[in-house]
C-alpha cells in the first residue's frame, strides 16, 4: 500500500466519515507545534494529507505557504508554526497537512505531526488564561483550555487562525475552482 492510500486509511479511522464526524461534537484532532499540543474540532476537518509540493505565491505573508493541489482544487496552505511566530522547522516525513474547512472555505494547515483524536467535553474546558503577556501571540487564537488526562491541549478557533485578508484570498482561489468546475 502506497504512502497516500496509507494516509487515507488512518484518516479515515481517526476521523470517520463525514456523518460520523457530525456526531463527534466533542471530538477534537490534536496536533504538535513546538513543544504545545493543539486542538481542532472534528468538524472543521475535511482530511489529513501527507506534505506535497507547495507552490509559492509571492508577496504573501511568510506564514502562507502557497497553493497546493488536491485532486482537481487548489487550496492554500498555512504553516501553523509560522502563523503562531514560532521558530521554522524542517518538514519531515511526520509532516502533515490537515486540510480544514472554515466558512466555506478550504484551507490547508502544515503541522509538525498528528497526535491523536480526542473527546474534550465542555466541563473540561476551561476559558485561556489571561495572566501576562507571555505566549499571547498564539493564545490569540485559542479560544479555551482543554483537560485530557493530566495534559492540556489548546483549543483553535479555525475562524481567528485564518483572518478576514486570508479567507478573502482563500476565497478568490475557492471561487476560481468553483468556476471551473461548472
Amino acid at each position: 500500500m502506497d504512502e497516500t492510500s496509507e494516509l487515507s486509511k488512518q484518516t479515515e479511522e481517526l476521523l470517520g466519515t463525514p456523518d460520523e464526524r457530525d456526531a463527534q461534537k466533542d471530538k477534537y484532532m490534536t496536533f504538535k507545534s513546538g513543544s504545545e499540543y493543539f486542538g481542532l474540532k472534528i468538524q472543521y476537518v475535511n482530511e489529513i494529507i501527507q506534505f506535497q509540493a507547495i507552490t509559492a505565491i509571492p508577496e504573501t505573508e511568510d506564514y502562507i505557504k502557497g497553493l497546493i493541489n488536491l485532486r482537481g482544487k487548489v487550496i492554500p496552505v498555512i504553516d501553523v508554526r509560522l502563523r503562531f511566530k514560532q521558530e521554522p522547522f524542517e518538514y519531515n516525513d511526520r509532516t502533515c497537512i490537515i486540510v480544514i474547512n472554515v466558512k466555506s472555505t478550504v484551507v490547508g494547515l502544515i503541522v509538525e505531526e498528528i497526535a491523536e483524536v480526542v473527546e474534550i467535553r465542555d466541563k473540561n474546558i476551561l476559558p485561556p488564561p489571561t495572566i501576562g503577556n507571555a505566549d499571547k501571540l498564539h493564545h490569540k487564537y485559542v479560544y479555551g483550555i482543554g483537560k485530557v488526562g493530566d495534559t492540556v491541549k489548546l483549543l483553535l478557533d479555525p475562524d481567528k487562525l485564518i483572518n478576514d485578508e486570508e479567507l478573502e484570498a482563500a476565497d478568490q482561489v475557492n471561487d476560481a475552482n468553483n468556476e471551473e468546475g461548472e
